[in-house]
This record gives structure tokens, sequence and C-alpha cells, in this order.
């Protein structure tokens, strides 16, 4: 118990200094970069503009702004929009992120039960003609970019097939394609990863012996191969379920769905500053969580693996 705490300990430092390290780069570069955001095309006055840098206290040197932010996003208090105007940084986040999570869910659902089932039977059934449509699927939908299968989704399935509606949010028939289409390249990816791993599994000795014991194929694949498999899926699982809940900034944007990876990229567009920092602590925040938390299901899939 005191060895799991001291492991908790260190890696919450750890979570801390890292938060910091990418609060300063991010507001270092977006400083660094030209134009602001209250330039626009139109000309306004001088006298307006200082008055409304003085309000968010642009005005002052870069020192004093860096440690006022700092010591806002220490307190959890983003600040305000410079671009939504009556809305904080944290209304914005607390609106978008439960809008992205749901998407990400579904996503992620549909990524591991169609990655992990096409890795398994590839696996099973090597060289066979499912392993190779399986992997040739797999690799089509590496290849494929996110936009390219969300307008070729729209298209087929929206148009002329009229299955499922084209954009919105609200209810689940508006979720499901773009959820198809953010999970696609992830179960792509875990579909080989599951496949190349089991092929490793199923040639250890251990395997063999179940199956000397007389255990049937399925129990063998399941109860034995599978769980000593699912390491390396666990491993990209860290990363890829952050990027998932936290949303696609190119599918929220073609599905028309007001999450996080939509709010971000307006941020971009518009130099909201205070935005997108929120945006960007917030997903290094649930990427370092959920790899942690991928460290300590290893031991739990694999008491051989230990936690330092």
């Amino acid at each position: 118990m005191v060895s799991i705490l001291l492991i908790i300990a260190k890696r919450l430092g750890w979570m801390l200094l890292t938060l910091w390290v990418v609060f300063t780069m991010a507001w270092t570069i977006m400083r660094l970069a030209p134009s602001g955001p209250f330039d626009s095309e139109k000309n306004i006055p001088e006298e307006i503009k200082r008055n409304i840098e003085a309000r968010y206290r642009l005005d002052q040197p870069w020192p004093l702004q860096y440690a006022e932010h700092l010591w806002r996003t220490i307190l959890l208090d983003f600040g305000p929009s410079y671009r939504l105007k009556d809305f904080t940084v944290n209304e914005v986040i607390a609106q978008g992120f439960p809008v992205s999570a749901s998407l990400g869910i579904l996503a992620l659902g549909f990524a591991l039960a169609v990655g992990t089932t096409a890795g398994v039977i590839s696996a099973v059934w090597r060289n066979s003609a499912l392993d190779m449509g399986f992997m040739a699927l797999a690799t089509v939908g590496i290849a494929i970019p996110n936009f390219v299968l969300a307008s070729l989704s729209i298209i087929i399935i929206v148009f002329q097939l009229q299955l499922l509606p084209a954009a919105g949010w609200g209810t689940l028939k508006q979720l499901i394609l773009p959820a198809i289409c953010l999970g696609a390249p992830y179960a792509a990816y875990i579909a080989r990863l599951t496949r190349a791993s089991m092929l490793e599994v199923l040639s250890l000795d251990y395997i063999r012996t179940a199956y000397a014991k007389g255990l049937i194929a399925r129990q063998v694949i399941v109860r034995h191969a599978l769980r000593g498999a699912l390491l390396p899926v666990l491993s990209y699982l860290g990363p890829a379920t952050a990027a998932l809940l936290t949303g696609s900034l190119v599918v929220e944007r073609i599905f028309n769905i007001p999450g996080m990876g939509s709010h971000f990229i307006e941020a971009g567009i518009q130099r909201d500053y205070t935005l997108e920092m929120g945006v960007v602590l917030v997903y290094t925040f649930l990427l370092y969580c959920l790899n942690t938390l991928v460290d300590f299901s290893y031991g739990i899939v694999d008491p051989r693996v230990t936690m330092k």
C-alpha cells in the first residue's frame, strides 16, 4: 500500500511539472505568433484597441501576463474567452467536453469491439482470406484521413442510402456516423496490434500446454491468449482515449458537433489565447492521467509487470 502511494505521489509530481512545461511552451508560442486576438481586417481606432487590451491586461509586460495567467490556471480559472463574449473558458470547456466525451466514448467502444475482434480472427486464421481481408481494411483505415472518410460516408450513407442524418447534435442517430468515422482509424491500429501480439502469444509454451490439457480453442484464445496479447493494445489506448475524449478537430467540424474540437479550431483561428490554453491543458491532463491508468492496468492484466 505504501509503495502504491509513493508511486501515485511521484506520478502526481511529474504531472504537475509536465503541465507547467506545456503551459509555458504553449503560452510563449501563442504570444510569438503574428497578430493578436483583437486584430481584425477592419481598422479600429487605436484608442479603442488600447482600451480593449487594457481590459484583458494585454497591455502589461509579458512576464506579468505570464505570472497572472499561470496563477489563475493554478486556481483552475482559465479566465475569460477573448472572442466568445460573456463566456469564460471554464464555461466553454464545461459545455464542450461532455459533447466530445460522448462522441469519444462511442467511438472508443466501436474501435475496441471491431479492432480486437478483427485482430483475434486474423491471428487465429493466419494467412486465410479473412486475415488478408481484415488487414487490408486495417491498412486502408489507417491510410485514409478522417476528413476523406467523413466526406465519403456523408455522400454514401446520408445522401444516397439516406440511413443517418448528416450533421447535428442531440440524438443517438446523429452520433453514429461521426463516431464510426472517428473510431475507424483507431480500430485499424488496434486490429493490427492485436493480430501481431496474438501471433506472438499463440506460439508460447503455455498456450501449447493449454491445448495439450484438452481445452477447447475458444477457452484457450479468450481466457489465456487474449489476456496476454492485450498489453500493446493497452499502451495504445492511453493517448488514443485522450484524443477521442477531447474530440476530433476535423470530425466535429464536418458534422457540426459543438465539442471541444470545434472550439479549439475557432480559438486558433481567432487567436483566443485563453481558450486555446484551456483546451491544451485539459488534453495534457487527460493524456497523463489515462497513461497512468494504463500503467496500473498492466499489473492487472499481467502480474509480472511492476509499476515504477
